[in-house]
């Protein structure tokens, strides 16, 4: 069990149909310390508790018998944009790959993997995510990454945000690594940019 001392760091929610293995990731976890785990045995359990609190990453099983674990993870992407999500399957393929991906999950993890590679996994998402992170900091991490995501589906580099902002390079460098929060100046600026409302950007990254 965690210790009561030690802050946790994120919320893990397991949704597996194999009691034994979602027990043995549960422990696992839980073993860790530093995070929050609850585990499902099938998708509705698994909605009912994100209606209540939200997890921060998801551990999913892609094969539960008549659950489709594709169905599953369309309706968590759908209802919870930009949730972290790690697929678990025992019959990956290449295919599954492309075909998860596309739906933006975070990684992909084949049975059998090492405790090693599932702990990397999760720090990964947890450095990706800012979990763990003071709320301001987390807000600056995802507003920033956010703008800078808006900035490479335009192809443009730094420069020809800084000329169509007509703020210095170093300003939007720093927004965009989330040193610093843009002023409400510098977010009209860039909202006009990208012919965006500033609720729009604001709204689009999940916080």
């Amino acid at each position: 069990m965690p210790d009561a001392t030690q802050t946790l760091i994120a919320s893990i929610a397991i949704l597996d149909d194999d009691a034994d293995f979602r027990t043995y990731l549960e422990d696992f976890l839980n073993d860790e310390g530093c995070y929050s785990v609850r585990a499902f045995s099938n998708p509705r359990e698994l909605f009912e508790s994100c209606e209540e609190t939200l997890p921060e990453i998801v551990l999913l099983d892609m094969k539960m018998g008549e659950a489709s674990g594709d169905k599953v993870l369309e309706q968590l992407l759908t209802r919870w944009p930009g949730l972290c999500v790690i697929i678990i399957t025992g019959y990956p393929s290449l295919e599954d790959m492309r075909t998860t991906f596309k739906l933006k999950v975070f990684d992909y993890l084949a049975k059998p993997f090492s405790l090693a590679q599932l702990r990397h996994i999760i720090k990964n998402a947890v450095e990706a995510f800012g979990l763990g992170k003071s709320p301001q900091d987390r807000l600056r991490d995802r507003l920033g990454h956010s703008i800078k995501m808006l900035r490479v589906e335009r192809d443009w580099s730094l420069k020809d945000l800084a000329t169509q902002t007509k703020l210095s390079v170093s300003q939007i460098s720093a927004i965009e690594r989330g040193t610093n929060l843009p002023s409400i100046e510098s977010l009209l600026a860039i909202s006009r940019a990208f012919d965006k409302k500033p609720s729009e950007i604001l709204g689009g990254i999940d916080f």
